[in-house]
């Protein structure tokens, strides 16, 4: 009886404390409490920035110990995550010993397997436990997962000879392992710590030393960026409190969009009362409001980082300005305007794109080789691993993989035709191939991430079919069509083209030659000359005429099947002087 009391005073304190005031907001804005204390860590992480920041700089220590306390509050004071206290200290130590321990090629991927098999059995637990609003450890042991494998390379790398390796590696490359205080600051960077950005130790070293702020030699000290007092750290206030507010804005809508376009109207009975394109509007603007969650807490991240300093890229050698877009995870603009595959992707979770890249599609790669099908079906494959185990990722992803290679082949074979043959410039038509391109890459996505929405298989394949798999349909064809005779019909096209380009523009310079050959006098520029003999008083045209005319000869019959092409050489001048009845 008497424990019983205490534990329900202990609940009615806690609730009156902290959670009365989540709920109430909760109330108000439709969002879940956890989903509300993680925006308030995101918010409160920028006045403790600003703290940490003013930290002296030849104090390291004083600022890594100021980081783990303030994830320790947020992971047990805010979340009471004393299981993800766990996580963290289970996958860290874990790494930190493999990288102490371990020798030779198979260390970081050892690293890799442990890390990726802890962070799967949290997957499997919150897949299990079903709470999507709840906040658990699995997000933030996403971003640790990134942190701790390259953690592994980095180090693995600092035992190569540096000579033979790539600009990247050499960079980033570990000489020795940190002490356990820098490498539990970097674990346990507070802006990063629920959401990212993912970083490299190497930057975290560079920003607590304070070597990230030094100026290039040569560069005019006017441009050096401002600092406080005795401070190396730049002045970073306005681009951090930009981040906060465009971030906010972005919550802000979620919130109202979200209300309006959510999982709930796709998968009921309403959905299908609308005609087929109001359908693929509704998903379009599903995942633009899923989007919308993503830029908010990316920017509120980022934002925090920025203040701390770690966002900082050096200066623009062309405006002179600082940059602050080290740890840019997301560009709205870029994604929202894409016309092919490769600009929607590449804006999006860039931190997660530039570690599949650097430490997965390259490393699988043989030294002196291009990466081929292996390095992208592992990259594929981690990718899916790493995301969980709902079969609405794996959907998303094999499909954005065929996707990919649809629109590799249409960028190869069907943009150039509305390119200049040097492929420099647009032509006239290239405005209706951009708006073209702009639908049909927007409709493709909007149809291929819902089931990551969605997360599960029925529901996934219940909205898929209520807008007849277009996406699908679309995606096997065009696979047919570049698979068939079609593709090498297109290639012989272009290259025909760009020939009879190369050739009339040699044409025209020797004509150009020709003509400057002639003789030249003030006289004939001021009256038409007199020609003898019977010739025309324009030579140039006439010939101009002539060959203009065996050009449409050639065309006409290029267009009833025959083979022929435009002559050249002593071949063009005999079938000049046969239309000009005379020798040249």
């Amino acid at each position: 009886m008497i424990v019983e009391h205490r534990n329900g005073l202990e609940e009615r304190i806690r609730l009156t404390s902290v959670y009365v005031a989540f709920e109430y907001a909760g109330s108000l804005t439709g969002a879940s409490v956890d989903e509300l204390k993680l925006i308030f860590s995101f918010l409160l992480s920028y006045p403790l920035a600003g703290l940490l920041k003013r930290i002296p700089d030849a104090k390291p220590y004083q600022k890594n110990v100021f980081i783990i306390i303030v994830s320790l509050f947020y992971l047990v004071g805010l979340f009471d995550l004393w299981a993800g206290v766990r996580t963290i200290f289970i996958s860290s130590c874990g790494a930190y010993i493999i990288a102490s321990y371990v020798d030779g090629p198979f260390m970081p991927w050892i690293g890799f397997v442990f890390l990726m098999g802890h962070m799967s059995v949290n997957h499997i637990y919150r897949q299990s436990a079903n709470a999507p609003d709840k906040v658990d450890i699995t997000g933030a042991q996403m971003v640790l997962v990134m942190k701790l494998t390259g953690f592994c390379w980095n180090v693995y790398d600092g035992r190569q000879e540096q000579e033979g390796l790539a600009d990247f590696q050499r960079e980033r490359a570990l000489l020795q392992l940190p002490s356990l205080l820098d490498f539990a600051g970097y674990v346990l960077f507070f802006p990063s710590l629920f959401a990212g950005p993912s970083f490299d130790f190497v930057d975290y070293r560079r920003w607590i030393e304070t070597t990230m702020f030094e100026i290039p030699p040569g560069t005019d000290q006017k441009s050096a960026p401002r600092t406080r007092k005795q401070r190396r750290i730049p002045r970073s206030g306005t681009p951090a409190t930009m981040k906060a507010v465009v971030g906010l804005i972005w919550i802000f809508m979620f919130l109202k969009f979200s209300a309006w376009y959510n999982t709930d109207l796709v998968i009921g009975d309403e959905y299908m009362k609308y005609g087929f394109l109001r359908r693929i509007w509704i998903l379009e603007m599903l995942g633009f409001a899923t989007r919308m969650k993503y830029y908010g807490v990316w920017y509120l991240t980022e934002g925090a980082c920025i203040l701390t300093g770690l966002g900082y890229k050096g200066i623009d050698p062309k405006t002179g300005r600082v940059q602050w877009s080290r740890l840019e995870n997301v560009n709205p603009w870029g994604i929202e305007t894409a016309q092919n595959t490769r600009a929607y992707l590449e804006n999006w979770n860039k931190n997660t794109n530039n570690w599949l890249r650097n430490y997965m599609y390259l490393r699988v790669t043989p030294k002196g080789k291009k990466p081929g099908f292996r390095a992208s079906l592992a990259t594929f494959a981690t990718s899916a691993f790493w995301h969980g185990f709902y079969p609405g990722y794996y959907l998303s992803f094999v499909l954005a993989a065929f996707l990919q290679t649809v629109a590799k082949n249409f960028r190869r074979h069907v943009r150039p035709f509305f390119l200049t043959p040097d492929g420099q410039r647009p032509t006239k038509y290239k405005i209706y191939y951009d708006i073209l391109s702009y639908l049909v890459t927007q409709a493709a996505f909007c149809f291929t991430t819902a089931p990551f929405v969605l997360l599960s298989l029925p529901s996934s394949l219940l909205v898929w079919s209520r807008v007849y798999f277009y996406t699908i349909l679309g995606t096997a064809a065009s696979m047919a069509f570049f698979a068939s005779p079609a593709k090498s019909w297109l290639i012989k096209q272009l290259n025909a083209r760009n020939r009879i380009a190369k050739m009339d523009q040699h044409q025209v310079q020797q004509e150009q030659q020709q003509r400057q050959r002639q003789p030249f006098s003030r006289d004939s520029t001021m009256e038409e000359p007199i020609m003898g003999g019977g010739l025309p008083s324009d030579p140039g045209k006439e010939l101009d005429d002539a060959v203009r005319e065996i050009k449409e000869e050639v065309d006409a019959r290029r267009q009833r099947g025959a083979s022929v092409s435009m002559p050249t050489g002593q071949g063009m001048k005999e079938a000049v002087e046969n239309k000009i009845g005379r020798k040249l």
